[in-house]
């Protein structure tokens, strides 16, 4: 029993690895109860740490639709569940009114044809399992992570016109937050919990290889360390994986295999996206940032 466990898990490791996502052994253990289990699964990490990215992968390797809601100040219920077609409520109400008595018409129109389909409602409606991504749910309101509740635990949504609507099938459903507020204890308990680091810089080589193979291992290394070396220095925005690929490529199109204290200067856009973060970078010798780290 024991060795099926481990050999789903290192499975689920190779598999993402397939896909260029490098999974750690804690990670994959979440993902894999999160499976098994059949529980929304919270994930908390600073930004551009691949929270986002985990949601992607797992909707192809499952080969099913990913469905994100992406979670902003002011989201309600209109935006993030449903909202009435009025419109159609409307032809309705306008082709039937002398043919129906105001009860049996009113029954008619609040049906589930008249309802606008929003992310959350569409996920537990689909006729197949789906993976459901509720990304930064704490830039939400704390009134709308209360409504959440009954989706997280009994995969249903209650309309007051209609009554309750349970899944078919139990949506995958991944949260993502940047930990920007506190969420509340009842959201925790009802998923499992996984915080994401940023990565070790073997593991960061790793992914960085992933997505440019033919890059020198000798500019790799430097890449990375002046990275991981910025995350360290309490930036405003700290780089993320993606910064990391980005300024690598940047490099790569270049044509250099060697960082300077010019090509710094001139490519610090492809990684930082703060003036002040710029100014301290290029205020200090670029030798400072190539100390090697140890993980």
């Amino acid at each position: 029993m024991q060795q099926t466990i481990d050999n789903e898990i290192s499975d689920l490791i190779t598999r993402f690895d397939q896909q260029d996502y490098v999974l750690n052994h804690e990670l994959a253990t979440s993902l894999f109860l999160f499976q098994k289990l059949e529980k929304p699964l919270l994930i908390e990490g600073n930004p551009g740490v691949g929270k986002t990215a985990i949601a992607s992968v797992l909707a192809n390797l499952q080969t099913t639709e990913l469905i994100r809601l992406q979670c902003y100040e002011g989201l309600d219920v209109n935006a993030a569940v449903y909202e009435w077609n009025y419109q159609k409520q409307l032809l309705h109400i306008k082709l039937f009114e002398h043919k129906a008595q105001e009860t049996q018409l009113s029954e008619k129109i609040f049906g589930l044809e008249y309802l606008l389909k929003r992310p959350l409602l569409q996920a537990i409606t689909t006729e197949k399992k789906v993976v459901l991504l509720i990304d930064e749910i704490d830039r939400a309101d704390e009134e709308f992570e209360a409504y959440l509740l009954e989706l997280l635990s009994e995969f249903q949504i209650s309309i007051p016109e209609i009554g309750t609507i349970k899944a078919h099938y139990k949506p995958m459903v991944i949260l993502t937050s940047n930990q920007t507020r506190q969420l509340s204890d009842a959201l925790k308990r009802r998923c499992l919990y996984h915080w994401l680091e940023f990565p070790s810089k073997e593991k960061e080589l790793r992914i960085l290889k992933k997505h440019l193979p033919t890059i020198e291992d000798d500019l790799a290394h430097q890449v990375v360390t002046i990275i991981q070396n910025l995350r360290k220095a309490n930036l405003q925005k700290a780089p993320g994986i993606a910064e990391t690929i980005d300024w690598a490529k940047t490099l790569f199109l270049l044509n250099k295999n060697q960082i300077n204290q010019a090509l710094i200067r001139d490519t610090s856009g492809s990684f930082l996206k703060n003036k002040q973060d710029i100014k301290y970078l290029l205020s200090r010798p670029f030798e400072e940032f190539l100390i090697p780290i140890k993980n």
